[in-house]
C-alpha cells in the first residue's frame, strides 16, 4: 500500500448492503499537516478502472497542495480490490450509488467535493438526486448528459473481450495498439503505469483489474440509436460548483455538449485537456492544478 514512495494511503473496507465487500483507498494528510476543514475529496473512476487511477491527484491534494485534504478513491464492486459480484446485473450504476452512500458512512464522511471519470460523472449525478446534501462541488472527467455512441462502441470492444497479456511489455504494446491515437503524447513511462493500473498480477499472470462480466451490460445497449440525454441528472448539480474536464481528443464528451454544459450551469468552470482523449489521465500539470485551485475555492 505504498506505491514505492512510503506508506502513502490505507486501506477501507466494508461490507455493501448484500455482503459484498468493498473498498477504496484512504489518502490523509502527512503527519502534523491536518487537514482541518478542507472538505474531503471522493475520486470515482470509470468503467473498468479502479482507485490507483487517482493517485497523482491524491497526492496533489492530501500532500503537496498549500491546504492538505483527505481523499478517498474508491474501488466499484468488480473492480480492483472490491469483491467480484456473481451476478453481472449488479453492474449498474444504482447499485455503485448505494455502495458509494455505504462506503461514505464506514468514512465517516458526509459531505465531499465528488471527481468522477466518466462513469464516475454518471454517479454523482446519481447522488445528486439521491444524496444532494453530500456534494459540496462536483469535478466531471470527459463526461456530460449527452455521451457520444462512438465512444461506447469502442468501449465495447475491448472491456471483457483483450487477451491476456504475456508480460508488461507486451501489455504496453497492446495499450499503445487501442489507444495511440487518442493519447499520442504519452511517454514510454506513462504507457507503462497506464497498463500497471489496467492489469494486475494474480499467481505470476496478468488479469484485468476487473470483473469481465462488465461486458455484458454493454452488449444491452443499443447504439444504433442516440443515447438518452441526461441533462435533467445534470440539472442536479446546478446547486454547486462544477469543474467540467474534457480530453481534446475525447470521442465520449463532445466539444459542443461541454459548451452547452457551461452555458447551462450557473459556476461551471471547463477545462481541456490537449493530447489526450477518453478519458484524460488527470496527472498533468494543467489537471493537477485546475482541481487543486478548485478545491481551494471551495472550502470558504
Amino acid at each position: 500500500m505504498d506505491d514505492g514512495e512510503g506508506r502513502l494511503w490505507r486501506g477501507l473496507t466494508c461490507s455493501a448492503q448484500d455482503g459484498l465487500a468493498l473498498f477504496a483507498r484512504d489518502y490523509v494528510p502527512a503527519a502534523g499537516e491536518e487537514a482541518g476543514d478542507a472538505l474531503p475529496v471522493v475520486c470515482l473512476p470509470g468503467l473498468a478502472r479502479h482507485s490507483a487511477d487517482f493517485h497523482e491527484v491524491a497526492l496533489a491534494l492530501s500532500r503537496d497542495a498549500p491546504r492538505k485534504r483527505r481523499v478517498l478513491a474508491v474501488d466499484y464492486r468488480g473492480r480492483g480490490r472490491s469483491g467480484r459480484d456473481r451476478n453481472w446485473e449488479n453492474y449498474t450504476v444504482q447499485t455503485e450509488t448505494a455502495d458509494l452512500l455505504t462506503l461514505l458512512t464506514a468514512a465517516g464522511i458526509g459531505r465531499a467535493i465528488f471527481l468522477g471519470t466518466s462513469r464516475g460523472g454518471l454517479i454523482i449525478m446519481m447522488l445528486s438526486v439521491m444524496r444532494p446534501a453530500a456534494i459540496a462541488g462536483a469535478i466531471l472527467n470527459d463526461i456530460g448528459p449527452v455521451i457520444d455512441g462512438q465512444g461506447l462502441a469502442r468501449i465495447r470492444q475491448y472491456v471483457g473481450k483483450m487477451r491476456t497479456p504475456a508480460n508488461w511489455d507486451e501489455a504496453v504494446d497492446m495499450l499503445k495498439t487501442h489507444a495511440h491515437r487518442r493519447f499520442p503524447a504519452l511517454s514510454d513511462r506513462e504507457w507503462h503505469k497506464f497498463a500497471e493500473r489496467t492489469w494486475s498480477m494474480a499467481e505470476g499472470k496478468l488479469v484485468p483489474a476487473y470483473d469481465p462480466a462488465l461486458a455484458n451490460g454493454l452488449k444491452a445497449l443499443d447504439l444504433e440509436r442516440p443515447l438518452p440525454a441526461l441533462w435533467d441528472a445534470f440539472t442536479g448539480l446546478s446547486g454547486v460548483p462544477l469543474l467540467a474536464i474534457r480530453g481534446e481528443n475525447s470521442d465520449l464528451l463532445s466539444a459542443e455538449t461541454l459548451a452547452e454544459m457551461a452555458r447551462l450551469h450557473p459556476a461551471c468552470e471547463t477545462l481541456t485537456i490537449e493530447g489526450q482523449g477518453h478519458a484524460p489521465l488527470l496527472d498533468d500539470v494543467p489537471s493537477l492544478m485546475a482541481i487543486t485551485r478548485f478545491c481551494a475555492r471551495l472550502d470558504g
